[in-house]
Formats: C-alpha cells, sequence, structure tokens
C-alpha cells in the first residue's frame, strides 16, 4: 500500500501545481477584462468581482480633500478684508492734499469772528465797552453804547427818579370782583405812613364778609425813594409770606421759595411799587408822559422780575367822591409770564394819590378798588 499511494501523491504534487497555474490564469484573465470593462464601458461581470473591486477602488475616492479646498478658499477670502485699509489709505491722502487749503479756511472764519466780538458785546457789558474801544473805535461804540444803555438800568446802575413823598393818609375802596365766572363787591383799605425817613403800607381787601387780602410793607426812604424793608401777604385759606429786603447783605428772599436776588437799591414789593410811582409824579410831574416808560424791580411772594410800566395818559375817571383826571398808568407781564396784569390811577389833584386800582389775573378774573374815602393830613 506504500508504492499505491506514492504515485497518488505524485499525481496530486504535479497536479496542485497546475491548478494553481490554471486559477491564476484565469484570476488574470478576469482582473484583465474587469480593467477593460472599467476603461472601455464595458458592464464586465462586476456583479460577481465586486467587493474586491471595491476595495480596490474605494481608496481612489479619498481624495475627498476637494471639500478641504473650500475652508483653504474661505481662508483666502478672509486676507480679503485687509481691502478696507487700502480705503483708508486714501483718507490720509485726501486729508494731506486738503491740509494746504485748510488752513486758508481756517483763518477766513478768524478774521470774521474778529468782527463779531461787537455783536458779542451785550452780554458782557461790563467789560466789553473797555477792550473794544481802543482798537476798532469806530465799530464798537455803535454796538456797544445801546447794549451798555440797556443793561445799565438792569445790571449796574439801576434807574432813578426825581420823588417826593406823598403826605400820610388813609384810603377806603369799593371792591368789585369776578370771582369763578360770578360777580362779587366788597370793600378795601390802604392806609400810607411817612415821617420822610421810614414808611409803612397796610392794605386789605374783601368781598361780602371775607377778608380775602392782607399787605403790609414797611421800609426806609433812601436816595431812590421808597426801599422797602419787609413785605409780607395773606390771602384767604393761605399761609403768609413774607419777603425780606436785606440791605446789610445786599440780598433779597423769600419765606416760600429758594429764590435770591442782589438788592442794589430802587427794588419795590408789589405794594410800595403804588407809591414809589405817587413819589416819581408828586417829585417831578414832567416824568409822566404819554407812552413814558418807568422801570423797576419788583419782588413779590416767591420771585422778583423786572417791572416796566407804561404811561398811558391822562384820563377822566368817575369815583364814588368825585370825578379826577388821572394818569393811568399799566404793567403788562411778560409773554408767558403768569403775574397779573395791573392798572393804576394817580390823581395829581389830590397828591398823586391812587384813586383807582385793577389787578387782571390771566385767566380773566379781576379786582377793581375804585377809591370811596380819602383822609390826608395835607391834600395837594
Amino acid at each position: 500500500m506504500s508504492e499505491q499511494t506514492t504515485p497518488s501523491r505524485r499525481r496530486s504534487r504535479l497536479l496542485k501545481p497546475g491548478l494553481g497555474i490554471l486559477a491564476l490564469s484565469l484570476l488574470l484573465h478576469l482582473f484583465a477584462l474587469q480593467w477593460a470593462g472599467g476603461h472601455i464601458g464595458l458592464p464586465a461581470m462586476g456583479d460577481l468581482e465586486a467587493p474586491p473591486v471595491v476595495v480596490e477602488l474605494r481608496p481612489q475616492p479619498a481624495p475627498p480633500p476637494p471639500p478641504a479646498p473650500q475652508p483653504a478658499a474661505k481662508q483666502v477670502a478672509k486676507p480679503a478684508r485687509p481691502a478696507r485699509p487700502h480705503k483708508r489709505t486714501p483718507q490720509p491722502e485726501t486729508v494731506t492734499a486738503q491740509a494746504p487749503v485748510e488752513p486758508a479756511a481756517v483763518q477766513a472764519p478768524a478774521a470774521v469772528n474778529s468782527a463779531e466780538p461787537p455783536d458779542a458785546v451785550p452780554p458782557g457789558a461790563d467789560s466789553a465797552p473797555v477792550a473794544p474801544a481802543p482798537d476798532a473805535t469806530p465799530q464798537a461804540p455803535a454796538t456797544a453804547q445801546p447794549a451798555t444803555q440797556e443793561a445799565a438800568p438792569a445790571d449796574d446802575a439801576p434807574p432813578r427818579y426825581r420823588v417826593r413823598m406823598p403826605p400820610p393818609a388813609e384810603l377806603k375802596y369799593d371792591v368789585q370782583a369776578l370771582r369763578e365766572g360770578r360777580v362779587v363787591y366788597g370793600h378795601g383799605k390802604i392806609a400810607w405812613r411817612t415821617d420822610g425817613a421810614g414808611y409803612g403800607i397796610e392794605g386789605e381787601a374783601g368781598v361780602l364778609f371775607f377778608t380775602v387780602l392782607n399787605f403790609r410793607s414797611q421800609g426806609m426812604v433812601d436816595e431812590f425813594g421808597v426801599a422797602p424793608e419787609l413785605y409780607s401777604e395773606k390771602r384767604f385759606r393761605k399761609a403768609e409770606t413774607a419777603t425780606h429786603f436785606r440791605r446789610n447783605v445786599g440780598r433779597i428772599s423769600f419765606s416760600a421759595s429758594t429764590a435770591s436776588y442782589p438788592r442794589r437799591g430802587g427794588e419795590q414789593d408789589r405794594a410800595s411799587i403804588v407809591w414809589q410811582l405817587a413819589a416819581i409824579g408828586l417829585g417831578n410831574p414832567g416824568q409822566y408822559a404819554p407812552g413814558a416808560q418807568l422801570q423797576f424791580f419788583v419782588a413779590g411772594v416767591r420771585d422778583a422780575e423786572p417791572w416796566v410800566m407804561q404811561v398811558i395818559g391822562l384820563e377822566r375817571i368817575d369815583t364814588p367822591v368825585g370825578a379826577f383826571d388821572a394818569w393811568h398808568v399799566v404793567r403788562i407781564p411778560r409773554p408767558g409770564s403768569y403775574e397779573q396784569k395791573l392798572d393804576i390811577w394817580l390823581a395829581p389833584q389830590r397828591s398823586w394819590y391812587p384813586v383807582r386800582l385793577r389787578f387782571t389775573e390771566t385767566n380773566g378774573e379781576y379786582l377793581d378798588m375804585a377809591v370811596t374815602s380819602l383822609e390826608s393830613s395835607l391834600a395837594q
């Protein structure tokens, strides 16, 4: 049996190389056909041999790096931002190019500004007239003088009038008032006291059985005329207020507010202004003429403001004690102000006493006082 086995083994050894060569040739043919089908476009027999083909071709699609170039492209796009600096670079160039032109433009306004100080004089009337005078004598006075004349009465030199105090007197009035659409009637009284060195004023006004207003003013008589030191006012159902004219510290202050104003002389309160007007007329009647304006700084209960009293003219008025030729003087509040309008009629033949007073509110309500009794130590 050893002999039979040996030849079979030999045959198998001979057949194995042949089978291997045959299998190898078949594989080569199949590979050749597969390669030809991939290049020529024939379907070939890839259905059976697909796994090996896929295994070999998959590494080829690995060039998915094509997506990678996209980020590279983005990175290239980002550097494009430096284009902005390129836009900036022209700007400095244009600035440098205009630089020589700008000095000329700057110098031209400088020349214009040099001509503007005369227009800027009014805000600083204290120092402006001094500086322009030596430099531009023909121009500065033309603009500076009116500004000084306007600013001086309010800021530097309060206006002064020739005055003489009226003799002491007590005046009583009939009162007619319009309140909340109804006309009501009442009474009023003003007492004026002076000894030539000081003065005192006391007054009241009432409707029906109620006193709607009490007021009092006291002070000195100085070079300006009536010079208040204290003014107090008490209205119906309201607390009393006080206005102080502090001569020692040169200030005007109020109990009803924190406002404060300088006291320079000639200031008045709501009660003293009437008797200051009478003192001006008695001191020099020529100071009254139709259209004339008298200027004052008048303090109320919370603040103070300039008053311009306009002389309307000499009018004939009838009162319970007779007819009078009286100078009609009116104070019209500035636009936007809520202060009342004040009309005063002063009778020269009766020591310039106020024979009629009328207070008009912005809503149209009024209080009218016409003299019914006049008791004076000396009637002129």
